[in-house]
């Protein structure tokens, strides 16, 4: 024989299911309005959410991009080719310095 308690109302399916009846609203009441909502995630969530993902990827895009600046692929390839930038990425290695 188990001696657990039972969990009631503790399971992630008791947060995700909708209960059988609309709630009672009177009429002498405020008139007020659900906003639509997916797991009580609404549009609003979703674009604050989406703001602030979009400015971590902005600056760790922007920062990837100037770590791997010293590869000689992502040197030649992307940095030469800014426009204000271009002319410091250009290596130029001194004839008394080359071992070749």
């Amino acid at each position: 024989m188990s001696t657990a308690k039972p969990n009631f109302g503790k399971t992630p399916a008791a947060f995700s299911s909708r209960t059988p009846y609309t709630t009672f609203r009177s009429q002498f009441g405020p008139q007020y309005k659900i906003q639509p909502n997916f797991h009580g995630i609404t549009a609003r969530h979703l674009v604050k959410f989406g703001t602030t993902a979009a400015g971590f990827g902005g600056v760790l895009g922007f920062f990837a991009l100037f770590m791997f600046a010293e590869v000689p692929r992502v040197r030649e390839d992307i940095m030469k080719k800014v426009p204000v930038l271009g002319d410091y990425f250009t290596v130029s290695i001194p004839p008394e310095d080359n071992p070749f």
